[in-house]
């Protein structure tokens, strides 16, 4: 395995040099040949046919125009000085100016030759005129790279431009990498996947990207590496989950004992869902097989997650082991800690609670309990991965929003014990499923899609600034009926001053329409210390409060089941996903909930989209995938996502398809050759030694 000319670093190309080299790497990222083949263009402009100076209208795009070149001049002294030119063709005659790179373009300037120009064309005093346009001397039968054809246009920026490394500067450094490095470049795909699913060598994908001979042929290298930059993602998800059932061995969990069966036949308070049993029957399934289970369920709002999790959690206990529920913050741990008390009515399992609050006697009593075996059940936050925590036989880690915790800390769960513990994971963020794939193409994934019997749907208004009294009216109205409310900001990272100061003056109105001592409201924002943000929160969980007003996004899962109305101020500024995220607060108690999205009276067509879906949808799974077509799938949760930001052109919203026939194909891979023996796979085998989904290649030797 040879070094490749693609790992090649840049200050060795041609028309690059140190100085480019290093603003090129500052600038765009681009390092080595390899880096520079995958920066792809972002557009094509299409140079395929010219147009007569009297054709051109303003409202035209860029266009391309042969002209005969008939005078040009300086004008101007120091930073007014430009470069005029006249030119003509048969039909009229053109003025082309220039403000910048004057020396350079003069330099190439010959008068009566003829042209090609191509820019956009303004007119002035009824004179057509182009400023900086590209120009190069015609030549008739010229196959020049671009020139008369799809032209690429890459993404560059002002400080490349100073330095001629604008598009067109771009464009000619990766001729010179494909002129001297394309014969190097090695298909990663298998030669029998490339033929099923009709796409091209990789040099050719490579060439054609950036010189398309046609639109037709550029369609065909966009899927080329679209489908290859999925398989990669997915090709090392699913080795890493093949490895892992491999490596890890699982405790099995073949009892279904006493404590479950009491449970469901006695305390459930609820009957289960479909969706619920669907889960459970494949949890079941998974801690039988005697390799380690990693399943992420996802469920929205007030699906019935947290019933199923301790459904799992009571299987280990009947299987003769302790489990733990692992959550991000406080507040949540103890939420979870005392629905779960809630749901087992008694002490029939033994179950403790541990966070960074629990007193110094508390937890060596929760220690010596751990560790004989005692205690069954441990709920709590990052304190159950402190060295101190140890457990006589940890069979089942459940970790709740997974997003929250780093890679790191879960590991050092899956540690307390010699064989890991089974992982579930559960999040409350609905991921469309293309994302789900490719966040977590490691897991298997359970959706839980159903809504308990009985539960209400929320019922959610779109109201404008012009309508602010009707909302306050219904707030009070609902306060009566001994409600309460939230009132959610957003929160800006760019105007957190802006936003909290919207707050405040928020609040300032609200004291009119809500007078002491009769309306009592909880404030929480971003400059608060965390005691004085827990004790207006608890106000608020306790009732002493009627309305809570909030810069932050209100804690995902605080369960007030009284609070049924969540006004969300300036909801146009949030996401769907936060939308929906915040809409979820309520509508966990019995009673009829609401949420009103107040906006201003001027909204962007991406902002009417997403007030407008709110309205009419509640299903979370449907709300993330218009939030994933309207956002990309850069953010979720406001979190940069591993494995989704590496992606340079395929684009999960439009491209669900390539993206399932890759994974299918990578399935199928590990199932008949998992440990690429086939001589067709041996390409694959490269795979395995690169660490991301850039071009930097070594040839096989």
């Amino acid at each position: 395995m040879g070094p490749s000319s693609l790992d090649t670093p840049l200050v060795y190309l041609k028309g690059v040099g140190p100085h480019r080299a290093e603003l090129l790497k500052k600038e765009l990222g681009i390092q080595t040949y390899g880096d520079l083949l995958a920066y792809y263009p972002f557009r094509y402009i299409d140079r395929t046919r010219f147009y007569k100076i009297a054709e051109t209208t303003a409202d035209l795009p860029y266009v391309q125009i042969l002209v005969r070149l008939k005078s040009f001049e300086l004008i101007g002294e120091g930073r007014k000085k430009r470069l005029l030119a006249q030119a003509i063709d048969d039909t009229g005659e053109i003025e082309l100016v220039w403000f910048q790179g004057i020396s350079w373009v003069q330099k190439h300037l010959v008068l009566n030759q003829v042209y090609v120009i191509f820019g956009k064309v303004n007119f002035f005093n009824a004179k057509a005129q182009m400023a900086h346009p590209e120009i190069e001397l015609y030549q008739k039968n010229a196959l020049s790279r671009g020139n008369l054809k799809l032209q690429p246009v890459y993404s560059t920026t002002e400080k490349l431009k100073q330095h001629a490394l604008d598009a067109k500067g771009i464009q000619k450094l990766t001729a010179n990498v494909l002129d001297s490095c394309l014969q190097e470049v090695i298909n990663l795909l298998p030669e029998y996947v490339i033929q099923q699913y009709k796409l091209v060598p990789r040099a050719q994908a490579l060439y054609q990207i950036h010189f398309p001979s046609n639109a037709e042929d550029l369609r065909v290298a966009q899927n080329t590496l679209k489908y290859e930059e999925l398989f990669q993602i997915q090709f090392r998800m699913l080795r890493a989950k093949l490895i892992r059932t491999q490596k890890f061995k699982g405790h099995i969990f073949d009892t279904v004992g006493e404590k479950f069966n009491r449970f469901y036949h006695e305390l459930l308070p609820f009957p289960l869902t479909n969706a619920q049993k669907r889960v459970v029957k494949e949890i079941r399934t998974d801690t039988q097989r005697g390799s380690q289970m990693n399943r992420l369920v996802q469920g929205d709002v007030g699906s019935g997650k947290t019933v199923v999790a301790l459904m799992t959690m009571l299987l280990a206990v009947d299987n003769g082991f302790q489990a733990c529920l692992m959550a991000p913050t406080e507040i949540l741990a103890t939420q979870h800690y005392l629905s779960l008390k809630a749901l087992l009515k008694d002490d029939f399992v033994s179950i403790a609670l541990l966070t960074g609050s629990t007193k110094k006697r508390e937890r060596a009593k929760i220690a010596a309990m751990l560790e004989s075996g005692e205690l069954s059940i441990l709920i709590g936050t990052h304190a159950l991965i402190e060295d101190s925590v140890q457990f006589k036989n940890l069979g089942l880690a459940v970790i709740d929003e997974q997003h929250r915790f780093g890679v790191e800390q879960r590991a050092k769960l899956w540690r307390k014990n010699f064989i890991p513990p089974h992982v579930l994971v559960m999040t409350a963020t609905p991921i469309p499923r293309t994302l789900a794939m490719t966040l977590y193409g490691d897991l298997d994934v359970s959706v839980i899609d159903e809504l308990p019997a009985g539960r209400k749907p929320i019922e959610t208004l779109h109201l404008f600034e012009s309508q602010r009294l009707r909302m306050f009216g219904f707030m009070k109205r609902e306060i009566a009926k001994g409600r309460q409310v939230y009132m959610v900001y957003p929160l800006i990272q760019e105007s957190a001053k802006l936003d909290l100061k919207n707050l405040l003056d928020g609040v300032e109105t609200m004291r009119h329409e809500f007078p002491l001592p009769k309306y009592q409201i909880s404030i929480v924002h971003g400059q608060l210390k965390a005691d004085e943000k827990e004790f207006e929160m608890q106000r608020f969980v306790k009732g002493q409060t009627h309305i809570m007003v909030a810069t932050t996004v209100i804690e995902v899962g605080v369960n007030v089941p009284n609070a049924s109305v969540m006004v969300i101020e300036n909801a146009e500024r949030f996401g769907l996903s936060q939308l929906h995220q915040l809409r979820g607060r309520v509508g966990r108690g019995a009673e009829q909930s609401y949420c009103i999205l107040m906006s201003g009276d001027k909204l962007s067509k991406d902002g009417r989209t997403r007030l407008e879906t709110m309205v009419k949808s509640s299903d979370g799974f449907e709300i993330a995938e218009i939030d994933l077509q309207l956002r990309g799938p850069g953010n979720i949760e406001g979190k940069e996502q591993s494995g989704v930001m590496e992606l340079k052109l395929a684009d999960l919203a439009m491209d669900q398809h390539i993206l399932a026939e890759a994974r299918k194909t990578v399935i199928k891979i590990f199932e008949e050759d998992p440990q690429l023996e086939k001589p067709e796979h041996q390409c694959l085998k490269i795979l395995l030694l690169k660490s991301d989904t850039g071009i930097t290649l070594n040839k096989i030797s």
